[in-house]
């Protein structure tokens, strides 16, 4: 019996007693033995623990415990989330010590019912838009093994889509969950900023950063984000609770919405690949069909460098001063670390004040629409080895097509889908970006549901 490709239905079945955790759990270890070696997506793969783990799990429905959202389902960690009893490595080989006790959206993953079966690869500190380092060396694409997977958290949607897991962990701060997901052909939702707790730390990538699934389906996003959802008193950045479950919003039809759509980057002298304007013309056709009312617009972005940028740099700095040994780090982290001297708390805090007005600026495209669209990165998903040889200058430069749809909504806060629309002539998968007002998640998982049943997601060809 394979591995359900979603976690909903996985759920229902060990509810429903067609399954146990215990075997759930030895399918996705199945899959992880036959083709992680290829893939390289798990960093660490807790066998022994996830095995005790779901063992409690079938004990608890034995004694009926009531289940959780997520009873039984296995979930894979990105690496800068801590696991009690793992080292937390950001993608690199300066920690040595385990973390004694687990991060918050972890715990609040265990409560849920969850089995915590891995944990992923990703590049040093998520500093890169592919899954390389120095460390670990390159996760690949189930797709296309010459093809990177995107990043940073490339290793989060390589176990996803190759099936390993039915969901897994990644983080996003520039579109490291959208970014992947389209080279995957998966769906990632970038939460509203303060969403999701970063616990224990205060902040990931001060106010850039933010946690969250990769999926299968839109169902399973939404299912993941009921049960993480909230924060800690140790938060800086906090989000007010939505008026309707994520679930709920999944569930509902979108109605008719106005939806613009451009292909226009964020950022310039970058060109979209035409492969990837094709499609994301497709999918306005698709959604005009759908019934909304559908047309093309400048969105007149704002520049978000002087709001991203100290906020990048501080952001590695902070998280590289939770490491324990820097002389460690990448020769290109150092260059990082370096270049960023510049970037102390006070730059950073005035680059948070500026990216309140970028988000002022962004935001005015929300006045005449109710969701922009556009691709969420313009060029296919690359080959690997794009930061072979790469300094930090010339790495960034590499990055610029990945980013150019993204990054700009980590400054403004805004929640953003990348959402799977089939494939392109090269057999990989095409995607576009879903944006949405300040808080409202829920238009965004109501309308990818929509296109996800009128035009399925793509699966690879694995065994």
């Amino acid at each position: 019996m394979p591995l359900p490709d979603d976690a909903t239905a996985l759920v229902e079945q060990v509810a429903g007693g067609e399954r146990t955790a215990a075997a759930v759990l030895e399918l996705s270890l199945d899959r992880i033995a036959q083709h992680d070696p290829a893939l390289r997506a798990f960093s660490v793969v807790l066998a022994d623990e996830a095995r005790a783990e779901a063992a409690a799990r079938d004990a608890e429905l034995a004694r009926g415990r009531a289940r959780g959202p997520l009873h039984g389902v296995p979930v894979a960690v990105k690496e800068e989330l801590d696991v009690a009893g793992c080292v937390t490595t950001f993608g690199g080989r300066g920690n040595r010590t385990s973390a004694a006790e687990d991060g918050e959206v972890v715990r609040r993953l265990r409560a849920a019912g969850a089995v915590i079966v891995g944990k992923t690869q990703m590049p040093e500190f998520g500093q890169w838009p592919f899954t390389e380092s120095v460390a670990y060396g390159h996760t690949r694409n189930p797709w296309d093994l010459t093809r990177s997977p995107g990043g940073s958290s490339g290793g989060t949607a390589a176990a996803v889509a190759a099936g390993l897991v039915p969901v897994a962990i990644g983080g996003d701060g520039g579109g490291s969950i959208r970014i992947p997901a389209a080279c995957c052909g998966i769906f990632g939702l970038k939460p509203q900023r303060g969403r999701v707790s970063s616990g224990p730390n205060a902040h990931l990538w001060w106010a850039l950063g933010t946690v969250g699934p990769l999926s299968r389906t839109v169902r399973d996003s939404a299912l993941v984000y009921d049960a993480i959802r909230g924060n800690a008193p140790t938060d800086v950045f906090t989000a007010a609770d939505p008026a309707e479950s994520f679930s709920a919003a999944a569930d509902r039809e979108p109605g008719r919405l106005r939806i613009g759509w451009s292909a226009k980057p964020v950022s310039l002298g970058v060109r979209p690949d035409p492969v990837n304007v094709q499609a994301l013309r497709d999918t306005a056709r698709l959604l005009a069909d759908l019934g909304h009312d559908v047309r093309e617009i400048d969105p007149a972005y704002p520049d978000p460098t002087a709001a991203f940028v100290p906020q990048f740099l501080g952001g590695v700095r902070a998280e590289a001063e939770l490491v324990e040994d820097t002389r460690a780090l990448e020769r290109r982290t150092h260059q990082t670390l370096l270049m960023g001297r510049w970037a102390t708390d006070k730059v950073v805090r005035g680059a948070i004040r500026r990216g309140e007005e970028v988000e002022r600026k962004a935001n005015r495209v929300f006045d005449d629409v109710d969701v922009l669209l556009t691709p969420t990165i313009a060029c296919r998903p690359p080959r690997l080895g794009r930061l072979d040889g790469a300094g930090t200058v010339r790495a960034a430069l590499r990055s610029m097509p990945m980013i150019a749809y993204t990054a700009l909504w980590n400054v403004t806060g805004n929640p953003a889908a990348s959402v799977p629309v089939g494939l392109g002539p090269d057999g990989l998968p095409l995607a576009v970006q879903l944006v949405g007002r300040t808080g409202d998640e829920g238009t965004l998982l109501s309308l990818s549901a929509q296109v996800e049943a009128a035009q399925p997601f793509p699966v690879p060809p694995l065994g």
